[in-house]
C-alpha cells in the first residue's frame, strides 16, 4: 500500500472522529438547553396552577361551608322560633336554604369540598412529579455530555472547540423544604 494513502486514510478517519465527535458535543448541549426549559416550562405550569388550584378549593370550600351553614341556622331558628309568624319565617328561611343545597347537589353532584382538596393534592403531586421528571432528563443530558467531555479521545476534542463540563440541576436550600399549601 502507498504511504500517502495511508496518510489520506488517516487524516480522513481523523476528520471523521473529530466531525462525529464534535456534532454529539453540539447535539448534547442543544438537548441541555432543552431539556432546562422543559424545567422552566414545569416551574411556570407550577407557578401558574397552584395559587389557582388554591383559590378554585377554598371558592369550592367555603361556598359548600356556607351552604351548611344557612341551613343550620335556619334549622336552628326554627327549632327555637317562638310563635306562629317566627316559626313560619324560620321554616321558610329552612326551605330556602335546603332548595339551594338540592339544586347545588343536583347541578353539582360531585360538589364535596373534600373531593376538591383531593383533586388539589393530586395537582400537587403531578406537578411535583413533572419537576422532577424535567429535573432528571436534564441532568441525564448533563451526564452524557459530560462523560464525552471527560472520556478519551472525546476530551480532546472537546478541548479543541473550547468545550466545558455542564453542572447539574441541584436543588437549592429552599427547594429541598417541602412545599406548603395553606387555607
Amino acid at each position: 500500500m502507498d504511504f500517502n494513502l495511508i496518510i489520506i486514510i488517516a487524516v480522513v478517519l481523523i476528520a471523521l472522529f473529530v466531525w462525529t465527535t464534535y456534532n454529539s458535543l453540539v447535539t448534547g448541549k442543544v438537548r441541555i438547553k432543552e431539556s432546562l426549559s422543559g424545567i422552566d416550562v414545569q416551574l411556570k405550569r407550577r407557578i401558574d396552577l397552584v395559587p389557582n388550584l388554591v383559590s378554585t378549593v377554598k371558592g369550592y370550600a367555603k361556598h359548600e361551608k356556607e351552604l351548611l351553614e344557612n341551613v343550620t341556622k335556619a334549622r336552628a331558628s326554627l327549632m327555637h322560633a317562638k310563635g306562629t309568624a317566627e316559626k313560619a319565617q324560620s321554616d321558610n328561611m329552612l326551605s330556602q336554604a335546603l332548595k339551594s343545597l338540592i339544586a347545588i347537589s343536583e347541578a353539582y353532584p360531585d360538589l364535596k369540598a373534600s373531593k376538591n382538596f383531593l383533586a388539589l393534592q393530586e395537582e400537587l403531586s403531578d406537578i411535583e412529579a413533572k419537576i422532577a421528571y424535567a429535573r432528571q432528563f436534564f441532568n441525564t443530558n448533563v451526564a452524557s455530555f459530560n462523560s464525552i467531555l471527560v472520556n478519551f479521545p472525546g476530551n480532546i476534542v472537546g478541548n479543541m472547540f473550547g468545550f466545558r463540563q455542564e453542572e447539574f440541576f441541584a436543588a437549592t436550600e429552599s427547594e429541598r423544604k417541602s412545599v406548603k399549601v395553606s387555607f
